[in-house]
């Protein structure tokens, strides 16, 4: 049996996220979309493993996925067929055999997100489905000396909404902020992300950026003597990369 290796990007706007189980159980997710396809053009029963699971309305420029087939169809002619029949917006970037033991989700070592907000006086009417938008320059600074607070190993409960997990500790390698006049970047590095967690620290970073928090408001979060701040808009968020080395 094969062990097929996808790299995907996709618009998340109109998808209840990678996959949405239980409660909010859907089918209208990325992974089922991709699934659908699979099982019609190899007539079996699949299951396809993520390395990260993405967030309703969150995009990816570089998600992972793997699943196990016997189709003697090549790899070009997989990457052809799911990407003929997906819908426009998810895309198969690369389509790879990798060894039997390759697990797209317990492989993966760290995972990359990046937050695009554009700073210029008037948001851009082609940006504005896929950015978010400042209506007024954050401080930058401010928020440089709060994400070195976030960096390190932590734990990150009170930056999630996760409900069950048996650890909720996590370590951010680096956060980078950067700007170029008219969008602002902001990137996360961690080992892995509790559910929300990177959304709900970019939604911290910028209310420290607009001045409705404090640098060392962070530390109180940790503390649990505050809340994190709301979780930012999900549109700007895009998973860019998930790394096994």
């Amino acid at each position: 049996m094969r062990n097929i290796k996808l790299t995907i990007e996709y618009d998340g706007s109109r998808y209840q996220g990678w996959s949405r189980l239980g409660k909010g159980e859907s089918t209208n997710t990325i992974s089922n979309k991709i699934l659908e396809v699979i099982r019609r053009m190899t007539d079996e029963d699949v299951e396809l493993f993520c390395g990260a699971r993405t967030e309703v309305g969150v995009h990816a420029y570089g998600q992972v996925a793997n699943f196990r087939t016997n189709t003697q169809m090549k790899d070009y002619e997989i990457q052809h067929y799911l990407n003929r029949y997906l819908p426009m917006d998810i895309a198969v970037v690369s389509v790879e055999d990798v060894p039997e033991r390759f697990h797209a989700q317990l492989n993966a070592r760290s995972k990359v997100y990046i937050y695009r907000a554009t700073i210029s006086d008037v948001p851009s009417v082609f940006d504005f489905k896929y950015t978010f938008h400042c209506f007024r320059r954050p401080d930058m600074d401010a928020m440089r000396q709060a994400a070195r607070l976030l960096t390190g190993r932590h734990d990150f409960r009170n930056f999630s909404t996760v409900k069950h997990n048996k650890s909720t500790e996590r370590e951010i390698y680096r956060i980078d902020i950067y700007d170029d006049g008219e969008e602002m970047q902001i990137t996360l590095h961690a080992d892995d992300f509790l559910h929300n967690m990177q959304r709900s620290i970019v939604g911290t970073l910028l209310d420290i950026g607009f001045g409705t928090r404090r640098p060392e408001d962070i530390t109180a979060v940790f503390d649990g003597a505050q809340a994190a701040s709301a979780p930012c808009d999900p549109k700007g968020m895009y998973l860019q990369e998930v790394r096994y080395e």
